[in-house]
């Protein structure tokens, strides 16, 4: 497994180092030394998987506020996304910037994303799965996030949008934020 440094302090991109052979490919998805030896959280307490059916589908900007704001691992199982992180932190250098990375489920693909960071993706292709690890348990009650078109950020999504939830339509946008991490 190779952790790479990205734009917004304490992401990660995470790729296999697979072995391959005529049966295919083995690799790692998360190892606790690899993960502690850098810094990074390796107590995850709930783990999820997302599915999703069509191509153009945007989720997100998701977030969780405090006491519950979490760090995540996000593993890309099948199909390819454009992965977005949105930096909430308020002390951060990079507060309410954006950065994106695209995830291939071919290559098992992985993001970690740090405490403070809003969360979503398009998904490039049909039939997209993904795994998410969680250093905090899910609260409906502190659950958040950020409209994904909001001007003032201005993510630039690759693809027209095909589907988006109505709770993901009425998220707020960052400056009308109560709270920021």
């Amino acid at each position: 497994m190779r952790l790479t440094p990205l734009a917004l302090e304490g992401a990660y991109s995470c790729s296999l180092d697979a072995v391959q052979d005529g049966r295919g490919s083995f690799g790692r998805l998360f190892c606790a030394d690899k993960f502690a030896d850098t810094g990074l959280e390796s107590n995850w307490v709930q783990t999820n998987l997302s599915r999703t059916s069509t191509r153009g589908t945007i989720r997100g900007m998701h977030f969780q506020t405090p006491p519950f704001v979490e760090t995540k691992l996000l593993v890309c199982l099948a199909g390819c996304i454009f992965d977005v992180l949105l930096d909430l932190r308020k002390a951060s250098a990079t507060f309410g910037l954006w950065i994106s990375i695209e995830l291939d489920g071919s290559q098992g693909d992985a993001v970690y994303i740090p405490a403070g960071i809003a969360h979503g993706f398009q998904t490039l292709s049909d039939d997209v799965v993904l795994h998410y690890s969680h250093s905090r348990p899910y609260s409906p009650a502190h659950q958040s996030g950020v409209i994904f078109a909001d001007p003032a950020v201005g993510i630039d999504w690759p693809l027209p949008v095909e589907n988006l939830s109505e709770r993901d339509s009425k998220l707020p946008f960052l400056h009308d934020l109560k709270e920021v991490l």
